[in-house]
């Protein structure tokens, strides 16, 4: 018999997949039997096809356990677990950041210049070091531009047109605008890409790294301060602030090691098919689903 203790903190538990399997929501449910979290007659809530949820209560000094259990379960079933306190999703959320590279849009830009520069592989090799954490953000982004200087501004027309956005993308950033969020990008890529998209997709803001065009050729040097993961924090406050929002009702997005900083700043922090050291760090990771599925937590309430 399940007893449940309503002085217990309460929390949502989403199961996202492509498609919700019934095997994947009875594993989740033994998990949460075998801790004690589930409360009687609660049974999982299905959204749509690919995401359901289930309110369970976790202890206070359980929730650092229940955090590395849940994501464990989560590589085991090929699915999305996200764990949301209920208090948290009655906050009424009206700022969203995200990362540009690898998060709206499916590429690292500085590797595709480096792949027209011919020099693709050197570069790719740099910036994955980068994204995983193992090297200073700073100093790898000043070595891979260097390795630009010369480039023609040509390349840099091309490659904009033919940007591939991350799925969902185009669905998040509708739904969130029709929703009265102000939006950002905050990338450690180039103000050229960035302003692109800001402009296509009705971005309220971008900030990002100039990249310094002379006579028609790429210079190869760092331009201003680099926004690195303390530059997206404080541009994430300096936006809040102007827009008069807490920062406990913004959204923040990424997927390197340069944007945990920020997600752990924002009120809801989100790790996007990211990698290995950013989703253990992360209090958050959808890696399953494409963008639109954030809308999945900023929908939900609690009763």
């Amino acid at each position: 018999m399940i007893l449940s203790d309503f002085s217990l903190p309460r929390y949502k538990l989403f199961l996202m997949q492509p498609i919700v399997l019934e095997s994947n929501q009875i594993r989740v449910v033994e998990l949460c039997a075998s801790r004690a979290w589930l409360i009687p007659a609660t049974p999982f809530e299905t959204i749509d096809q690919r995401c359901c949820a289930i309110e369970i209560q976790i202890a206070n000094e359980q929730i650092n356990e229940a955090r590395t259990l849940i994501k464990a379960l989560a590589v085991q079933l090929e699915a999305d677990l996200v764990l949301l306190n209920v208090k948290a999703l009655n906050v009424e959320r009206k700022l969203a950041v995200f990362d540009m590279d690898s998060t709206l849009i499916q590429v690292e830009v500085i590797d595709e210049l480096a792949k027209r520069a011919g020099i693709g592989e050197q570069v790719m090799a740099i910036t994955a070091a980068a994204m995983r954490g193992e090297l200073d953000f700073n100093q790898s982004f000043a070595k891979r531009l260097g390795l630009l200087k010369g480039l023609s501004d040509e390349v840099l027309v091309d490659i904009a047109a033919n940007l591939p956005m991350m799925p969902g993308m185009e669905a998040m950033i509708v739904g969130l605008q029709q929703r009265g969020f102000k939006t950002a990008i905050l990338s450690g890529g180039f103000s050229y890409f960035a302003d692109h998209l800001k402009a296509k997709y009705n971005f309220d803001y971008a900030f990002s790294n100039q990249l310094q065009v002379v006579d028609g050729k790429v210079t190869g040097e760092v331009v201003g301060e680099i926004v690195n993961g303390e530059r997206k924090v404080a541009y994430l406050k300096q936006i809040a602030e102007q827009e008069g929002v807490d920062l406990e009702c913004s959204i923040a997005v990424g997927d390197g090691a340069n944007d945990l900083p920020m997600l752990g700043v924002a009120g809801l922090g989100v790790a996007f098919h990211a990698k290995p050291l950013v989703i253990e760090q992360a209090t958050h990771s959808i890696s399953t689903l494409g963008l639109d599925a954030l809308l999945y937590l900023v929908d939900a309430k609690s009763e």
